[in-house]
């Protein structure tokens, strides 16, 4: 037996949903829209647009953070370049300067101890001592003590800075004593006369101007 048939059967309810007001409300499609449809859609336009706004304001944010986390980025990278350059150059001059620093040390040091070696065999040579006998023995042995100590003297020069020429002249000029003053006393009759003049004579010459001026004051009356 066949089955009923149903008017509803072939109707696509999905396209019923979505018709337009226009085509809901049963009227003619060419027909002018009415008043409340126009105001539907300016609120339905209304709505997209603070929604488009919201979207545009969600936009730009996000992209505001984006430029901030890219010039972070590349702050960083540059910091990140510029200090690994900077400390890899410091690292190497600093170990460099230890080294010569370390270096140094040990020089000066074994040139203490050879100074110490060779002040230990000149104090040992006693003059007091020698006899004819041994007279040119030991006049040799102190010769040779002081050539040795002198060799070891002029090699440290060259090698260490606080030997250096200008570095005992700087040394010498500041443990020099102060040149003691000319006491008066010491000075003849003549000396004194010229200190006396170089002291006076600005003292006479301001005398003599007034001196002057009293006079040509005294005229003019």
């Amino acid at each position: 037996m066949a089955a009923e048939y149903d008017s509803t059967e072939f109707v696509d309810t999905d396209f019923q949903a979505h018709k337009s007001p226009l085509a809901a409300s049963g009227g003619d499609p060419l027909r002018a829209p009415t008043r409340d449809e126009v105001d539907r859609r300016v609120v339905e336009a209304q709505q997209k647009l603070a929604e488009l706004k919201r979207a545009q304001d969600s936009l730009e944010r996000e992209r505001a953070s984006l430029e901030e986390l890219r010039r972070r980025q590349a702050e960083f990278q540059t910091g990140r370049q510029e200090m690994v350059h900077n400390l890899t150059r410091g690292l190497g001059l600093l170990e460099e300067s230890e080294f010569n620093a370390r270096r140094e040390a040990e020089q000066m040091l074994k040139t203490i101890a050879d100074f110490r070696s060779a002040l230990a065999k000149i104090e040992s040579v006693h003059e007091e001592s020698w006899t004819k006998e041994n007279f040119s023995v030991e006049l040799t042995r102190g010769l040779t003590a002081v050539e040795n100590a002198r060799m070891e003297w002029n090699a440290a020069r060259l090698k260490t800075a606080a030997l250096s020429p200008e570095a005992l002249k700087k040394t010498e000029s500041e443990d020099a004593p102060p040149a003691p003053a000319l006491a008066l006393t010491q000075l003849s009759f003549g000396d004194l006369c010229k200190l006396g003049l170089a002291f006076t004579w600005p003292l006479m010459v301001v005398a003599l101007v007034a001196l002057g001026i009293f006079v040509a004051v005294l005229l003019r009356r």
